[in-house]
């Protein structure tokens, strides 16, 4: 068992996806904390804008298994690989944290997950886990959040 913090995003018919995965996740994991949605532009592209949340969730499963169940929740609500990486999407959910596992080198799956530079990943996580400490960095993500050139931006949609 493990403790898994979560990233969810999506930009098409975002409220709709979000919602779908949020129960999904409660359905499979059932103690499930969740923030409020943060409606962020797109980065790295040209797009709708995103709604963004995060989750934390007791997992029964290993990260890499955690992380092929996501997969397969993102591709029943329509999430299709393949594309540009940045690209408008269904949904994206990325374990960010497991614990406080460090994983780096090879495959896919990073922990923690680099993304947690943006403000849509990291706010949303500090709203739900303010007092998680960052395995790597050694800091609660609330102060990692305060120091942020984007605190105090995200706007709850």
């Amino acid at each position: 068992m493990g403790q898994a913090l979560l990233s969810l995003g999506s930009n098409i018919e975002p409220r709709t996806h979000l919602d779908q995965a949020v129960a999904a996740l409660r359905r499979r994991f059932p103690s499930v904390v969740v923030s409020r949605y943060y409606r962020t532009a797109a980065v790295g592209f040209d797009g709708a804008d995103f709604l963004n949340a995060a989750a934390i969730i007791d997992s029964d499963l290993e990260p890499d298994d955690l992380n092929q169940w996501l997969h397969r929740l993102e591709a029943e609500l329509g999430r299709r690989r393949g594309g540009p990486r940045f690209s408008s999407r269904t949904l994206d959910i990325d374990i960010v944290y497991f614990d406080d596992r460090v994983m780096t080198g090879a495959g896919h799956l990073q922990l923690p997950r680099p993304e947690l530079e943006h403000a849509f990943v990291l706010g949303p996580l500090a709203e739900i886990a303010p007092g998680f400490v960052d395995p790597v960095r050694r800091r609660p993500l609330a102060e990692l959040w305060s120091a942020h050139p984007d605190f105090g931006t995200l706007q709850a949609a």
